[in-house]
């Protein structure tokens, strides 16, 4: 967008730097109707560009309101990712600790079942020791009885011998 009534402003600035200067004073020799051309096109042209200006304002204030309703909303999308990336960490934490409680629990059970376990077989292996030990007794007197017959029978043919 250009801005024509700057633009004449600017040629009736240059017009009248460039003006002949009066000689021993400060006033210049401009073309009347030129100058006046000019100044009157910069009027011409002034309510149009400042109706350029003023929507080139509204423009910018709507950028600028799109831009902070974008941040902002940018901002909330940020604050939930947080929110939802801090519950699931918590939510992992606690699964972590849950895990962690059956796993406890289940070594715990383990470990009394093993006890259990052990417990009953060593009641079992000292039954079976006592009946072991029962039956090698019985063994031992078996074989005693065993070796005092052929002790008997040795005797009894000795007897008979003679």
């Amino acid at each position: 967008m250009s801005m024509e009534s700057i633009e004449k402003l600017n040629t009736a600035i240059t017009l009248i730097e460039e003006a002949r200067s009066v000689p021993l004073s400060a006033s210049c020799v401009v073309h009347r109707g030129e100058i006046l051309e000019i100044l009157e096109g910069a009027r011409d042209y002034l309510p149009a560009d400042l109706h350029s200006a003023e929507q080139i304002i509204v423009d910018r204030d709507r950028i600028i309101e799109e831009g902070r309703a974008s941040a902002e909303s940018m901002i909330a999308t940020a604050r939930e990712d947080v929110a939802r990336m801090v519950e699931q960490t918590a939510i992992v934490q606690s699964a972590r600790d849950e895990a962690q409680r059956i796993l406890d629990d289940a070594r715990d059970i383990a470990a009394q079942e093993r006890e259990e376990v052990e417990s009953y077989i060593d009641g079992r292996l000292a039954t079976l020791e006592v009946i072991l030990n029962k039956t090698m007794d019985a063994v031992a007197r078996g074989r005693e009885r065993l070796e005092g017959a052929n002790d008997k029978d040795v005797l009894s043919q000795l007897a008979e011998d003679k």
